[in-house]
């Protein structure tokens, strides 16, 4: 009875004492679970055992532990970690307090972020209460004092503490015989604020960790003694146990891996965490479930609370209940196989992509935004006089430090040459390119000195005639990357001829290389005034070495290609071996963001020029590391909500798909949750062909379909947080440039894969900011063998679904056009696509001549007549009509 009560009391003694007295139980109990096999007897062993997994539970002095806990591993058993079956169990009489708690490192307090950074500032202060820190009310420990075997084998655990009883009822899942099912209830004596954490299976020691995960959070292969790296940077492991929110968790399973090759991941029941939009009202900032790696104690073991102390659902009376579900998956693989367990098994994301279904084609928004950047007014479009010369951008009414509503900002250059080119628009090529161009010239500093090359900022702030960076006086390496190699590169893609502009692309490369250290890496930033490196506590853990790359295929110097492998190989050893990445976005201080996302697609870039098999291997894991920055819960369903008024089906609104621009402990999605702009769909279907995995492919479809609730009805450009769901673009009018890129990069990239490689086109380059799709149109491509150009007429097609998009192509060298149509959903389509010979050349008629249906195999079906076309689409497949024309006078 001593025992027994000792380890239901919170622990008051020193903490030195404590773990000497915890580490001596142990012991103890290891010995007497030890004994020969004879001493034992029925009433003392409980057991769970499958065929892939096997729990054992002795009873001591302290109550039920778990003495072993395996996993099959080449047909024998494997030990998980080291076995316990310690509960902990939360309990506060008051709420707890939200001040936050002192964060210190190498012996003094540590002062993040700097008070000039006030987006992210108080979401810190919030993020290191005593709460998440772990550390507020009293913590009971108790392995329980009474078992039992009951039906289906299930194994029941109950326990008295002086303020709550608790059950837990154990059992093997028959259909995932990996899996352990567990439910906790927790009954109040007393009121007060309550928290049950899932029982502490086995622990890790940290020698023994080869991976460790909290999608959305922080990964890595060891603990992270710099905790702000670690809880706001997502570099490695923290070595606090933080509990941190759902609303940024990814997928609801911390994962941990170990040396022998061995994983164990928990998994929330659906339903457990927060839904994000409840009923008529936004709740994504709820908080019903806290996810750790670690349990209270600091040990390694995958961990969730609920509720979660002092949040909703913790307050209960002498008497209420609270009960909740989850799994133990258990499994001799890597951490990424139980993550998808997770999103495919658990969480339901095939069923996901059966649900969609949309109102607008995607070719349908590019033709509708071409409209909506044609229009001065609504694009806010200027034009501007500096030092002589007209430049134009448009209006970016976001945060700028300095701006008085004043700064202007393009975005995707590769898409505004795209567009111009592939609709042959006379109001882009005349009104748009020349002043874009003009911007981009005196964005970039050619004055003699430390800077010339570089980009002098983002940002043209109009009334004090001065371009800026957009946080902090400073120029980045990874800017002169971004707004002068990318952005002259993908113009010179298309007007390889324009001499200043290599010129002035030289001069970059040139500055990137001066600046790039022995090893390969560089700076995060430099100060614009003293030249000196700022933001020293950060590694430059970001692409920048893809400037090189560009400078490579455009000027052709070997020692920039020699420069971007050098660089290369420090970011996969750095960056992608360790889990570590840092962002682009200065205004939060450049937490890890989508710049991952274009770590893959730059070191893909890298193997399509060396074929060198390290880069390829290095954007895989980079990509399967970027996966974690996309929602998979919690399951969409049909049911109808209310959104500003109107109603909309959970799916439709659903984050369940999307990517966040930046998450984990400060990130935007904390508050205004993920965005609908899907710039990793084209990137996630080709390391998808290249791995055979489809989860890339589905991540991908998730984002790119079905996204209407998001989408502006009189622009049809989407906004940006899934917060405003159909607001349009709001204060960033220029994204509709960065939508019309990834739609581009997302159905040509699906027209690859679905044709087996038989339709494609030249990829030009990644594009600034917001991740890694790429821009086409420069040169032509093929479609199954004939050499064609890409196209995009208006009014051209009428598909006749919504749900059918297509892209289309002209041949170089004959009359003749490819229409490739693209079923986006599951089931099969029968569609009589409408064509309008009009549209085809401007200016002039055409009539059509004849038409085939080219099959994937590239078989092709001469059709009766070319006026009625009836194509029947598998599901998410392709189909290409080829009519050739003559033109009428």
């Amino acid at each position: 009875m001593a025992g027994n009560q000792m380890n239901t009391k919170p622990m008051m003694l020193p903490k030195r004492n404590y773990f000497v007295l915890t580490f001596l139980l142990l012991v103890l109990g290891t010995v007497r679970c030890s004994t020969p096999q004879g001493k034992s007897t029925a009433k003392d062993k409980l057991e769970l055992a499958g065929s892939k997994v096997a729990l054992t539970w002795q009873k001591n002095e302290h109550g039920w532990q778990v003495q072993r806990a395996q996993v099959t591993q080449n047909n024998s058993w494997q030990a998980v970690g080291i076995p316990s079956g310690e509960y902990t169990m939360l309990y506060s009489p008051a709420k707890p307090d939200s001040t936050p708690v002192k964060i210190m490192y190498n012996g003094k307090e540590v002062d993040f972020p700097e008070p000039d950074f006030k987006y992210i500032r108080p979401t810190w202060l919030k993020a290191t209460s005593s709460v998440a820190m772990n550390i507020a009310g009293e913590a009971f420990y108790f392995f329980p004092a009474n078992g039992k075997t009951g039906a289906n084998n299930q194994v029941t655990f109950t326990h008295e503490t002086p303020v709550a009883a608790v059950q837990a009822d154990w059992l093997l899942d028959e259909k995932y015989p990996s899996d352990v099912v567990v439910q906790l209830t927790l009954t109040a004596k007393k009121d007060g604020y309550f928290s049950l954490a899932t029982p502490t299976l086995a622990t890790l020691e940290q020698s023994a960790l080869a991976w460790g995960i909290l999608p959305g959070y922080f990964q890595g292969r060891e603990l992270q003694k710099n905790f702000v790296l670690a809880y706001a940077y997502g570099q490695g492991i923290p070595d606090k146990p933080v509990v941190v929110r759902e609303r940024t968790a990814t997928t609801l399973s911390p994962i941990l891996t170990s040396a022998k090759g061995i994983s164990m991941g928990v998994i929330a029941n659906p339903g457990v965490g927060r839904d994000p939009w409840e009923k008529d009202h936004n709740t994504h900032k709820l908080w019903q479930l806290g996810l750790s790696l670690m349990n209270r104690k600091s040990e390694l073991t995958p961990t969730l609370y609920h509720p979660v102390l002092g949040e909703k659902g913790s307050r209960l009376q002498a008497g209420e209940k609270v009960t909740y579900g989850f799994r133990y998956t258990l499994q001799a693989t890597d951490w990424f196989t139980v993550y998808k367990h997770a999103i495919y098994d658990i969480y339901q994301f095939t069923d996901f992509l059966a649900l969609k279904q949309t109102k607008q084609s995607l070719t349908d928004r590019l033709l509708a935004m071409h409209r909506y950047v044609n229009d001065d007014e609504s694009s806010l479009w200027n034009v501007e006089d500096f030092e002589g010369t007209q430049i134009g951008a448009q209006s970016y009414l976001g945060g700028v430090v300095g701006s008085d509503k004043d700064a202007m900002k393009n975005s995707d250059y590769g898409a505004m040459w795209m567009l111009a080119t592939i609709t042959q628009d006379p109001v882009l090529q005349k009104t748009r390119l020349p002043f874009a161009r003009n911007f981009k010239l005196k964005q970039q500093e050619i004055a003699p000195g430390f800077f010339q090359g570089a980009a002098v900022g983002q940002y043209y702030l109009a009334k004090g005639k001065r371009f800026t960076e957009e946080w902090g006086s400073h120029v980045e390496p990874i800017s002169l990357t971004y707004y002068t190699m990318l952005d002259l590169g993908n113009i010179l893609l298309f007007n390889p001829q324009d001499k200043t502009l290599r010129e002035r692309l030289r001069l970059g490369a040139e500055r990137l290389l001066t600046w790039q250290k022995p090893a390969g890496n560089w700076e995060v930033a430099y100060d614009r005034r003293t030249q000196q490196p700022v933001y020293t506590d950060l590694t430059d853990l970001r692409p920048t070495f893809y400037g090189l790359i560009v400078a490579y295929r455009i000027l052709g110097d070997k020692k920039y290609l020699d420069a971007a492998v050098r660089g290369a190989d420090w970011y996969i050893k750095n960056a992608v071996e360790k889990g570590h990445f840092t962002g682009v976005c200065g205004d939060v201080r450049f937490v890890n963001d989508f710049a991952t996302g274009q770590s893959a697609q730059a070191l893909l870039d890298l193997y399509d020029i060396t074929k060198e098999e390290r880069f390829k291997a290095g954007a895989i894991e980079a990509a399967r590391i970027y996966t974690a920055s996309i929602y998979t819960h919690p399951i969409p369903t049909a049911q109808t909500k209310l959104v500003k008024g109107e109603e909309r089906k959970d799916w439709q609104i659903s984050q369940v798909g999307l990517s966040f621009e930046h998450g984990g402990a400060i990130g935007s999605a904390t508050g205004h949750g993920p965005i609908p702009l899907a710039s990793h769909g084209g990137l996630f279907l080709r390391i998808s062909q290249l791995t055979g995995e489809p989860l890339y492919r589905d991540m991908a479809r998730a984002a790119a379909l079905g996204r209407d609730a998001f989408v502006n009805p009189q622009t049809s450009v989407a906004s940006y947080y899934w917060r405003t769901m159909d607001a349009g673009s709001g204060p960033f009018p220029h994204h509709a440039w960065w939508q019309i890129g990834w739609i581009t990069d997302y159905l040509l990239a699906e027209a690859n894969l679905r044709s087996n490689n038989q339709i494609t086109f030249p990829r030009g380059f990644i594009t600034p900011k917001v991740g890694p799709h790429q821009t086409y149109g420069f040169a032509p491509g093929t479609v199954f063998n004939q050499p064609a150009n890409l196209v995009l007429h208006n009014g051209l097609v009428n598909a006749g679904n919504p749900n059918v998009d297509y892209i289309s192509a002209q041949a170089t060298d004959k009359n003749r056009l490819y229409i490739a149509f693209l079923n986006n959903q599951a089931n099969s389509v029968s569609i009589q696509p409408q064509l309008d010979g009009s549209r085809v050349i401007q200016n002039k008629k055409v009539n059509f001549k004849s038409a085939s249906v080219i099959a994937p195999s590239g078989e092709a079906k001469t059709l009766a007549t070319p006026q009625n076309i009836s194509l029947q689409i598998p599901g998410f497949g392709l189909s290409v009509v080829t009519l050739d024309f003559e033109t009428v006078n």
